[in-house]
């Protein structure tokens, strides 16, 4: 999360998932790209808040070509694969973004 020392980011990161659970209203999208992709795996730190995001109605969107390039395309444990275009328009249609 942000830029600078990567172990503070990463429970920076891990923070703020956690609290997305508690907003109201809750996104309706959470898309994952780059390093990213990462969280979204089986073993994770974030896999259960992700999970209980997914089970209410969250969207979890998660680059395909990401995870190809980091070869955990089969480790994935919430989300759906998806595309350029589709992150794309996504973001395109959205009444406003957070980008952590």
């Amino acid at each position: 999360m942000g830029r600078g020392n990567d172990e503070l980011g990463y429970v920076l990161i891990r923070s703020f998932i956690h609290t997305v659970l508690t907003l109201e209203p809750l996104p309706d999208t959470i898309i994952f790209y780059n390093t990213g992709v990462k969280l979204t795996v089986k073993d994770s730190d974030v896999i259960d808040d992700l999970r209980q995001l997914e089970k209410a109605g969250v969207a979890i969107l998660i680059c395909g070509t990401c995870t190809n390039y980091f070869g955990i395309l089969n480790e994935l444990g919430a989300g759906v694969i998806s595309n350029m275009y589709d992150i794309a328009s996504t973001m395109a249609a959205a009444g406003r973004l957070i980008t952590p």
